[in-house]
């Protein structure tokens, strides 16, 4: 069951965890000597179907909603990208090809934009990937319990006009300590207890998205908005049951890239490029 909604939550950029079925969070980045800040407000559901013996259908939604807060003087009118509102669709399949393998596919629809006017095509992106994945996370057999993933991703918003690899692996070393390597995050796990797990992790976040009212700055017209960010620190979970999570994950970035991009993805104006706190906490249903 564990890889049932692996599927929903395989993406380049947004990192979510692997057996989630809900989840309510808040992140939030302040600018180095500066007023502006970045929040965001996300939430999302999958819900999974079963089609047939250990295959099944994912249906589920994600949204997130991205603030602005541009204190600074800026050349252009703030106004036009305060908000920011990212909408994806989830679908997924997932099916056992052996006893320890399982192959699985994904659709995600999204719209990115302002959402300031009439939705165009400029508003509409396709994501998806094709993963298999070997979890041996709950077999009595395996003196050190693992899961891996491999796959490929396709991503419109990168710019990349094929698919890119995607590999995650997760080791339970022992009682006390796990470990997991991959993209957007890994990390090293300390269990006090089985409820009560203390982290450090390093993980990519950000989002790109259409500006449907375009400024115009230096004669350069700006279609759309692009946040990228690596960031390392210590996080912390607390699990109330063994389904129900919360959590906290606070650190530093050592690569922050908030950039105005024109139709061809080119850079047009940084709205900022120095490094800051970032804070990303909420709770979570998981499987």
């Amino acid at each position: 069951m564990l890889c049932v909604v692996v599927l929903c939550f395989l993406s380049q950029l947004v990192n979510a965890q692997l057996t989630d079925l809900a989840r309510l969070e808040y992140s939030f980045i302040p600018k180095s000597n500066s007023e502006d800040q970045y929040t965001r407000l996300r939430a999302l559901v999958n819900y999974p179907i079963k089609t047939k013996e250990d295959c099944y259908l994912i249906i589920g939604a994600e949204y997130n909603r991205i603030i602005l807060n541009l204190e600074d003087d800026y050349p252009f009118n703030t106004s036009l990208l305060e908000t920011i509102n990212i909408i994806d669709l989830n679908i997924g399949y997932t099916f056992k090809t052996s006893e320890k393998w399982r192959l699985g596919f994904k659709f995600n629809p999204r719209i990115a934009s302002t959402l300031t006017s009439s939705l165009t095509s400029d508003d509409f992106f396709i994501n998806g990937g094709a993963f298999a994945i070997n979890d041996r996370t709950k077999d009595e057999s395996a003196k050190k319990p693992y899961r891996l993933i491999l796959g490929l991703t396709y991503n419109a918003t990168t710019g990349v006009p094929f698919p890119l690899p995607f590999v995650s692996y997760y080791r339970r070393i022992n009682e006390k300590w796990s470990f997991s390597a991959g993209v957007p995050k890994s990390n090293v796990k300390y269990f006090f207890t089985e409820s009560s797990i203390l982290q450090t992790f390093i993980g990519l976040d950000g989002y790109f998205a259409h500006l449907q009212e375009l400024p115009s700055i230096n004669g350069k017209q700006v279609e759309n908005i692009s946040l990228s960010v690596a960031v390392g620190g210590l996080g912390y979970e607390y699990c109330f049951t063994k389904h129900l999570v919360a959590y906290m994950y606070t650190g530093y970035t050592f690569r922050l890239n908030n950039v105005l991009r024109d139709e061809n993805k080119d850079e047009v104006f940084k709205l900022d490029g120095v490094n800051a706190f970032y804070l990303r906490t909420g709770i979570k249903f998981k499987i």
